[in-house]
This record gives structure tokens, sequence and C-alpha cells, in this order.
């Protein structure tokens, strides 16, 4: 055998036994560490110098890494004696195999197949990058902030991890823009597309601009074939133009519920029909204004248009669209508009639900929420949000909005007394620190993103590890206690977002656009709420409590005003949440075991906090792991688990989406722009459907994402003895073939929200 092959053995061996207790991942991730200690410096990790070694081979990486044109020479003026001197090497211990290895597969620096970096040198390297404007003082920020990227306190996301001090430093994850209805724009986006795409960026398009099938062309006297046709090439271009090689391109399109294609938008994820017309690799999203959810609640009628007919509708929200909208549909009783078409609101909503449940798709989102609540609603309009919900920003022809992400990890600043109040705002203030640095530090792919990040500087200070920090606290997802949970977790982490950026404000000065915005005006994003409410004239219904004293803050926006535009907003987190080793971002636990899938393999993945609680009770054993094969990950009808675990352990399908909303209602009123919220449904239900979606509407929620259901059949049981059991799943009970309904339709989707890394671009 090879060397590399016996490594490999070793490596696959600990994986094996992960499934029976979850420290071999610890294991599994030590023998990859010594291959990496191997490959990049040819030493074992049991050697005695490895310490001595690592500092030294430090500043030998960055010289090499220049050599080779992976860095920017840049990284020479750093004192690299100094930060050789401020690496921790058993901060390796910290990893998970899962996030050892997908750091080894795709994020560290390689020459010629050689990986250059190890993970604190990786760690390094992404300080610098985000510390290259700090002046004098770069060499102290760029110790700050390794220590919090490298001790899991905050993780920047995928963007700046791949290209941190890189010789292209494209940090940003997200880019929304808006398509005008015009030929030569339409194609402009597209080569945009491509170029935001090949440096990593995800994307969200707002087609509503675009005329509709049938719409009159007056240059060459024809018709439209509306937008459908060219989703279908913005499909084409995401797949051609991958992340770097890195991973997939990542695109979502965006189309507000009166453009009269929208019933056509809504089939674009099908399996069946003419395949012209289908866009299998791209997400795409409702637009949805409040007026569309009033009709479907009152059982009222719903217009359909060309835009080029209703050209202002676009841009308005509140009342003054409502106003609008029915002096068009004046218009058309009238006969002034010809091309429209008239249906029940409620029809149109149960095929809007009904693809989202059959395809995965379009998410629904909402327009008013997310303009009625925008600090910036004096510069423009939002017109939609970005590939994963959660950025809600500005766009026009002149401006692709951009946002640069990065995410607390709850369950590192927990103490005996729940979070640890000044270690919350300490991790901040760096955070916000590094994600400001963003902006003037980033390559932008075109000018539109440039003109637009650097006059408005918005960041995204999210938050992941959610349901581990509920499991340390004893807290089931299900509970009075997980919402008030979210709502105190996510005050402190606006509370110090706000502070920290009016803190910059004082340093640096504030956004070139900060006069007239909400913060100037005095509004901070829980006030927000009464605005949406009075615009609605419907209650929100929310609780609007609050548990910290902002007049600091609000004395701060005042004094200072603000260096940020936006400050906050939660993403999916799915590749980052792997690397430090937690739940992704606010989502419940999926199942207690499972295989997860991504771009560098297979792994078992185990519920460490469950496993610890059964060998608390002595119930950790061989029978237990057949059983949670048995009913597929849960341990509900598993008779020997104790109730009061049950309660506490329950997996996101076993939880009310009600539970869910309602944590995602509390963070929502702090945020000032969105989450990246799913949602589990585990039975097929359209009542259950229309009520999730209704009360997330009723509950101000800004967006959701996907819509998660179980598929009707279930992981192959070969290795398990069913016989002995002599009982059958929840899954299998009651439940004839047709009960399934439209998963064993064949034009039915194999479920593309099925659980993996969902959404890599905003991570």
């Amino acid at each position: 055998m090879k060397e590399h092959e016996v490594d490999l053995a070793n490596t696959m061996s600990a994986r094996s036994k992960i499934e029976k207790e979850s420290a071999y991942s610890q294991v599994a991730a030590r023998l990859l560490l010594d291959v990496i200690y191997r490959e990049t410096m040819g030493l074992p990790a049991s050697d005695s110098t490895l310490l001595k070694a690592h500092r030294q081979y430090f500043k030998k990486y960055v010289k090499e890494a220049i050599s080779c044109g992976r860095v920017t020479p840049q990284l020479l003026d750093f004192d690299l004696d100094e930060l050789s001197q401020a690496i921790q090497l058993q901060r390796d211990d910290l990893f998970t195999y899962l996030g050892l290895q997908t750091l080894y597969d795709r994020y560290f620096l390689h020459h010629e197949q050689r990986r250059l970096e190890t993970p604190q040198i990786f760690w390094m390297r992404v300080a610098m990058g985000l510390s290259l404007n700090e002046g004098e003082q770069k060499n102290k920020r760029a110790i700050e902030f390794y220590n919090v990227l490298s001790q899991f306190y905050f993780t920047s996301s995928t963007p700046t991890l791949f290209n941190s001090g890189t010789l292209h430093s494209q940090l940003s994850s997200c880019y929304l823009s808006t398509v005008m209805d015009d030929l030569h724009h339409i194609f402009k986006v597209v080569a945009d597309d491509a170029q935001l795409s090949k440096w990593a960026g995800g994307i969200g398009n707002d087609w509503t601009n675009v005329r509709a099938t049938g719409a009159q062309i007056k240059g060459t006297n024809g018709t439209s074939q509306g937008v459908i046709p060219f989703l279908k090439v913005a499909n084409d271009t995401a797949v051609a133009v991958n992340q770097g090689g890195k991973r997939k391109g990542a695109m979502c399109a965006y189309l507000e519920t009166w453009h009269l294609d929208i019933e056509d938008f809504l089939e674009l994820r099908k399996n069946t029909g003419d395949e012209r017309r289908r866009t299998h690799d791209m997400n795409t999203a409702n637009w949805i204004p409040d007026l569309f959810m009033k009709r479907v609640r009152d059982g009222g009628n719903w217009t359909l248009f060309s835009p080029n007919d209703v050209p202002d509708l676009h841009d308005l929200y509140g009342s003054a669209f409502e106003s609008r909208y029915a002096e068009y549909e004046k218009m058309v009783d009238e006969g002034k508009i010809k091309l429209f078409k008239r249906l029940e609101a409620m029809q149109l909503w149960r095929k809007m639900l009904s693809m989202l449940f059959e395809t995965g798709h379009p998410w629904i989102t909402f327009k008013d929420p997310s303009n009625i609540r925008s600090p910036q609603d004096h510069m423009g309009v939002v017109h939609s949000s970005n590939l994963c919900t959660e950025i809600l920003l500005n766009s026009s022809a002149d401006e692709t909005a951009v946002c640069n992400l990065g995410s607390v990890n709850l369950p590192k600043h927990l103490g005996a007394n729940g979070l640890d109040e000044k270690l919350l705002a300490s991790t901040i203030r760096t955070a916000v620190r590094m994600l400001d640095n963003v902006v003037d530090i980033n390559f932008y792919p075109t000018i539109e993103a440039k003109n637009s990040n650097l006059r408005h500087r918005p960041i995204g200070l999210g938050c992941m590890g959610f349901q581990d920090a509920l499991y340390m606290q004893n807290i089931s997802y299900a509970s009075h206690a997980a919402v008030e949970f979210a709502d105190k977790s996510m005050e402190m982490i606006s509370y110090y977002a706000i502070l920290a950026s009016t803190e910059l404000a004082q340093e640096r000065g504030t956004y070139a656009t900060f006069k007239g915005s909400k913060w100037d005006r005095g509004y901070l994003p829980i006030d927000t709420i009464d605005l949406l409410e009075q615009e609605r004239k419907v209650k929100v219904d929310v609780d609007r409590s609050s548990s910290l004293n902002w007049d600091p803050v609000r004395a701060a926006v005042k004094k200072y005003g603000m260096r940020n535009s936006n400050t906050m907003a939660i993403a999916p987190t799915a590749t980052i949440g792997n690397i430090t080793g937690v739940i992704p971002s606010i989502e419940p636990m999926y199942k207690h075991l499972f295989v997860k899938s991504n771009l560098s393999g297979e792994f078992t993945i185990t519920n460490p906090h469950l496993v610890e609680r059964l060998k608390q009770v002595g119930l950790w054993d061989e029978e237990m792991i057949d059983d949670l094969k048995y009913f597929d990950g849960s341990i509900l009808e598993i008779e020997r688990v104790p109730a009061e675990i049950k309660t506490l352990f329950p997996t996101a399908f076993e939880i009310e989406p009600e539970w869910v909303i309602e944590c995602g209602a509390r963070r929502q009123k702090w945020i000032d722009m969105g989450q990246s919220l799913n949602h589990y449904l585990a039975e097929p239900s359209g009542k259950k459907l229309h009520q999730i979606f209704m009360l997330s509407w009723e509950k101000g929620l800004k967006t959701n994402y996907y819509l998660r259901t179980l598929g009707a059949t279930q992981i192959e049981k070969s290795s398990v003895d069913i016989n002995k059991r002599g009982l059958q799943p929840r899954w299998m009970k009651s439940k004839s073939a047709s009960s399934n309904i439209i998963i064993d339709r064949e034009d039915s989707a194999p479920k593309a929200c099925t659980l993996g890394e969902a959404c890599e671009s905003c991570q």
C-alpha cells in the first residue's frame, strides 16, 4: 500500500465508528491533521517540534504563496514574526472530521495539488486579508480577527474564507440586481451574473420589469414571448459559470405576483412539460404584495398585468401600491388596458403552494414588510431578496446591491447563566469591523456592485447554532422557552451590532446616504413594526417587548450616525456550520442519525447532545443505534427512551411549524434585513401549507426559504433486523400508496429541498 492509501484507510476506519461514538469524529479529524501537517510542513502531528516548525513554516508559506500567485504581496507588509507567535496550534483540536475535511477539500489554498495551508494558517490568512486597510494597527487587528475566527466565535461567509488575502479578494456573499425591460439590459445582467458567479457570489435577479407574453414590442411591431425564455438563459448561465470551479453556480429569480407570466413562472421547476420553459438549476421566488394576501384571506379576485402597461407598480408598496393597483383594475374594467387576466386570488395561491410542495419552488417572500421596514426607504426600493431570502436591499439599473455576511456562533457564547453578554458584545464589535472592512477591500466584478456597496456599506451579521444553544440549556425547540431565547438572543445581537456600527461611524464617518434614512429619522428595527401595521391596516401579531435598555443605542445613533445602512441578516450557514461543528443557522435538528452529502463526500452525522444524554442514563448502546436507524433518526417511538428526553429532542419534522414561525417572528422584530427561515411538513396537507404561510405573513415575517417535506419512501434498512421490533415506524402506519399524494406522481420532483447543503452561496 502507498502511504496516502494507509492514511485514507486509517481515516475511513475512524469515520465508520462515528455512528457508535461521536468522539470518533475528533479521532478522524486528528488523523486528517496528521496528513495536513505532513503535506504542508513534512512533519507528523506527533513531532515534538511541531509548534516551532509551524510558526517558521507560516513565514515560508506567505512567501511561497505569493510567488505562485495564490495570495497578494501585501501580506508581506505585516510583521510575520509577530503574527506567527500569535498562532495557537491547539485550536486545531476544535474541528470535527466533517469540518476539517471540508476545509481541506475546498478552502485551503493549494499549488500543483499540494495544500499550502494548515487550519491555523488558513485562519490567519483570512484575518490578514481583512486587515489590509487597518494602517498602523494592521498587526493588532489581524491577531484580533484571528482569535475570533480560530476559536469559532464568529465565522465569515464562504466567499470571504475562499478569497481573503488573495489576488482577487471577492469577499461578498450576495448580489441583487434588477432587470429592466430592455433587450440590451437583459443580457447585460446575464453577463454580470456570469462575472459575479465566477467569483463565488450568490445571485438574486428581479425580473418583474420584463414585459409579459403577448405584450407589444413597438420597435418590431411584434409580440413578446415574455420573461420565461430569458429565465432559461439565466439558468444555463449559472450552470456554465460555476463558482470558480469550487461549487455550483447559484441563482434565484424573483417575480411579483401580479405579473401576467406568474403562472408559467410557478412551473419553472416542474419535471414535465416543454424543457425550453424549465429551469431545473435555478431557484425561484414569489415577490408578494400585502394586497394579494388580503385578497386571499377575503376570497377576492386578482388581476394579472404586463409590466409595460403598469410601469410604476413594481416600485410602489404599502397603501400607495394598493390604491394604484385598484386604479389599474378600474382601467381594465373601462377597457383601457387590453392585456390582462383576472382570476380568484385563492386559485393562484393554491397553485403557488402546490408548486412549492411539489418542486420546492417558488419560495414565498413578502414585498411590503421588506420595503416598509427597510432603513433605506429614502434611497429606492427593495425589488427582491437574494439567493437565500435573507438580504433585503435596494436595487436599480445603476446599483447592484451587495451584502457581506458572517455569523456569530451562539453555543460559544453560552455561560452558566445563558448568553455571556460581555463576550458576545466583544465578538460582535470585532465581527462588525471585519464585515465593514470587506466593503473597502473587496474586488467588485461590476461597477454597479462597487457603486452600491461603497455608497451604502450594508453588512449582514447573523447567527448559527441556535439548536445547539437550546440543547445546552435543556430547552426544547417546541417550547415557549425557545421562543424567549430566540427573542432575547437576537435582541442582544441587534443591540451590539447597531452599537458597533455607531462606534465605527464615530471613527470612520457615516455611510454616504445616511442622511434621511430611518436611522437618521430615529427609527430602529423594533420601531418599524408599527409602521408596517399602519400601512397594512392589519394587526401584526408579534410581541413588541424588550429586555435591554435601548436608550444608549438610540443616543449613539443620533450622535454618531451609522457606518452601515444595514447590519443584520441570518444566512443558512450550511457550510460554515459544518466547518465549526454546529447545527446550521436557526435550524432545528434534522435527524439524530443521518448521512449528509456534500462536495466532500458523505458523512455520518449523529447528534452529540443526544448521545451524551443517553450515555448519562445508560441507554447509548448497539440496540439504540439500530433503533435510530430503524426509526429514521427519531427517538419518539423508542419506548425505553424517557419522556423528558423525547420532549427535549424532537426532530425538525416533529416540531409544529408554528414554533419555528414564532421564533422567526421574535427574531424578525430586531433585524433590519431578513432571515433564511425553513419550514418542515411531515404529512402532505394543503390546509397546513396555507396555515404556515398565512401565519408567517400575519406575524410580520419578511421572507420564507425552503419548504422541507418527507419523501414517500425511507432509507433501506438492510443492515437492521426489522423483524425483532414487531412494529412499524410512524411513516408506514395508515398510509396507502395514494396517501402520498404528489410524491408518487410522474411529474413530481425528487424534492429539490432535501436536506444537504441547501444554499452554499450565503455560507
